[in-house]
């Protein structure tokens, strides 16, 4: 498969992941177990600021890159995406166009 190209877009982004999945063979997986793996790989996130930040908490815990746990937390979230056939850049626009009408603190 080749690289993303840099600068992609999101639905470039989109586009990769559901080829990704095809060639390693994770496109049978049903969304349930891919909403799952989201919530396991944002608390990897989570994990990681707050190793990154210095939370003695869990001092002997895996160093995470918390780039890598953004890419994990994004790639999920196309895939699941894919799987409801959800334009994700649309859905951005659309619930962003929402937001700019809301009272923010």
């Amino acid at each position: 498969m080749d690289a993303l190209a840099p600068r992609a877009s999101l639905a470039d982004v989109q586009d990769y992941v559901a080829k990704m999945e095809v060639e390693r063979g994770l496109d049978h997986l049903d969304i349930d177990s891919q909403c799952l793996k989201l919530g396991e790989e944002v608390g990897e996130l989570y994990r990681s600021v707050r190793k990154a930040n210095g939370d003695p908490s869990d001092p002997n815990g895996r160093v995470v890159d918390i780039a890598e746990e953004c890419a994990d937390v994004l790639i999920l979230v196309a895939s699941i995406a894919n799987r409801k056939g959800i334009d994700l850049e649309a859905a951005f626009r659309a619930k962003e166009a929402k937001n700019n009408h809301r009272t923010w603190v």
